[in-house]
C-alpha cells in the first residue's frame, strides 16, 4: 500500500478527534462560556450541519481542480476552523467556529477515498479506503481520551489547539508524501458532477449508508445510560468501554476493507446483518458487565465493516463524479448520526427502557437491508440492458460499412 494513504489516515485522525471530542468537553464548555449543558449540545449539531452542507458543496465546487491541492486546502479550512475554536469569546462564535471546521469533513473524506483508490490496483481498492478511515477510528480509541483529558486538565480551548496541530501536521503529510503528478479530477465542472447524481443507483446506495449508520446511532448516542443503568459500570469506567468500541470499529474497518476487495456487496449485506443481530441481542448482553464489554465491541465491527463497502460502491455508482459521490456519502453519514439520535431517543422517551434504543436500531438496520436489496434489484435488472446496449452498438458499425459496400 502506498506511504500517501499515511497522509490521508493522519488528516482522518484530526477529523475525527475534533468531531467527536466535544462530547467530553460539553461540561467544561458550558461552565466556561455560562451556557447550559443542552445549549452547548448545539455546537455538536453545528458541526454536524457543516459537515452536510459543505461536504457535497466543496466537493462539486472543486470539481476542476487537482485533488492534491483541495486535499491541502481542505486541511488548511480545518486547521482554521479549530483555531478559531480555540480563540471563541463566546458562544456564538464558537457555534460558527465549529459549523466552519465542519465543512471539510466530509469532502476531505470523499475526494480522498478516490485519490486512495487511484493509487492502488483495482483488488486493493477497498481496503485503501479501509486505511483512510483508519484515521477515523484510531481517533475513538486514542484521540478522543487523549484529547478529553487534555481539556479537562489543560481547559477545553487547549484541546482545540492540540487538534489544530493535528491538521497542521496532516498537511505536511499531504504535501510531502502524495504525488504531484497525481491525477486532476476530470474537467467537467459543476454541471457535469451534480449529473451524476440524477442516477437511482447513487441514491439507494446513500439511502442504504443513511439507514444503516442511522441503526449504529440509534444505539450508540446513548450507550452511556445503558453500561450503567443496565450493565451496572461506575461512570468512570464508561470512557474505557467507548475506547473499546473504538477498538471494534477498527477492527470491523479493516476487516470490512480486506473481504470487499473479495465480495463487495456480499460484505455490505453480512455487515448489515450482523448489525442486526448484535443489535437484537443487546438487551440481553446489557445484564452483565463482561457480555455488556463484548457487545460495545460488536457493535463497532459490525457498523464499521460497512463503512468501506458503502463508500466504494457510491463511488462505482457515480463513476463520472466520484469526489461528490463519496462527498455525499459523508454527508448520509451525519444525517445518520442525527437522524439515529433521534429514532433512538423517541424509544427512550415513549418509555420503553434503557436498552430500547438498540431495538429501534434493529428496525433502521433492517430497512438498511432492504434498501440494499433494492439495489441489487435494480442492478440485476439494468445489467442484461447494458449488455444488450453493449451489443447494438458493437453491430452497429459493421452493418453500416456493408451498407456503405
Amino acid at each position: 500500500m502506498p506511504l500517501a494513504l499515511l497522509a490521508l489516515a493522519v488528516g482522518a485522525f484530526g477529523i475525527g478527534t475534533t468531531e467527536f471530542v466535544m462530547m467530553g468537553l460539553l461540561p467544561q464548555v458550558a461552565d466556561d462560556l455560562n451556557i447550559s449543558i443542552p445549549s452547548a449540545g448545539h455546537l455538536v449539531s453545528a458541526y454536524a450541519l457543516g459537515v452536510v452542507i459543505g461536504a457535497p458543496l466543496l466537493a462539486a465546487v472543486t470539481a476542476r481542480m487537482s485533488r492534491r491541492t483541495v486535499l491541502i486546502g481542505l486541511m488548511g479550512l480545518f486547521v482554521v476552523g479549530n483555531a478559531l475554536s480555540a480563540f471563541a469569546p463566546d458562544n456564538g462564535w464558537l457555534l460558527a467556529a465549529r459549523f466552519l471546521s465542519g465543512l471539510p469533513h466530509g469532502a476531505f473524506f470523499g475526494v480522498g477515498a478516490v485519490v486512495a483508490t487511484n493509487m492502488v490496483a483495482p483488488e486493493r481498492k477497498a481496503r485503501s479506503v479501509s486505511l483512510m478511515f483508519l484515521g477515523l477510528t484510531v481517533a475513538n480509541v486514542l484521540g478522543v481520551p487523549v484529547a478529553t483529558l487534555m481539556g479537562q486538565n489543560l481547559g477545553w480551548r487547549a484541546t482545540f489547539l492540540g487538534v489544530s496541530a493535528i491538521g497542521l501536521a496532516a498537511i505536511a503529510a499531504l504535501a510531502f508524501l502524495i504525488p504531484r503528478d497525481h491525477e486532476h479530477s476530470t474537467a467537467q465542472g459543476l454541471r457535469g458532477e451534480l449529473a451524476a447524481l440524477r442516477s437511482l443507483p447513487v441514491w439507494l446506495s446513500l439511502g442504504t449508508t443513511v439507514a444503516g449508520f442511522g441503526a449504529l446511532f440509534a444505539a450508540y448516542s446513548y450507550i452511556t445510560p445503558m453500561l450503567t443503568d443496565a450493565a451496572g459500570y461506575a461512570d468512570a469506567s464508561v470512557t474505557l468501554l467507548l475506547a473499546l468500541f473504538g477498538v471494534g470499529a477498527t477492527a470491523g474497518n479493516l476487516l470490512g476493507g480486506r473481504l470487499a476487495d473479495h465480495s463487495l456487496r456480499g460484505t455490505l449485506f453480512g455487515g448489515l446483518t450482523s448489525l442486526v443481530a448484535v443489535l437484537a441481542l443487546f438487551p440481553l448482553l446489557m445484564r452483565t458487565e463482561l457480555t455488556a464489554a463484548v457487545a460495545v465491541i460488536l457493535l463497532g465491527m459490525a457498523a464499521f465493516a460497512t463503512g468501506s463497502p458503502l463508500q466504494l460502491m457510491v463511488m462505482e455508482k457515480a463513476s463520472s463524479a466520484p469526489s461528490l459521490a463519496s462527498s455525499a456519502n459523508q454527508a448520509a453519514f451525519n444525517l445518520a448520526n442525527a437522524g439515529g439520535a433521534w429514532i433512538g431517543g423517541l424509544a427512550l422517551a415513549a418509555g420503553f427502557g434503557v436498552t430500547s434504543p438498540a431495538l429501534a436500531g434493529v428496525a433502521l438496520a433492517v430497512l438498511g437491508l432492504a434498501v440494499a436489496s433494492l439495489a441489487y434489484a435494480v442492478d440485476r435488472r439494468r445489467a442484461p440492458a447494458a449488455g444488450r446496449e453493449r451489443i447494438v452498438a458493437s453491430h452497429v458499425p459493421q452493418e453500416a460499412e456493408a451498407v456503405h459496400h
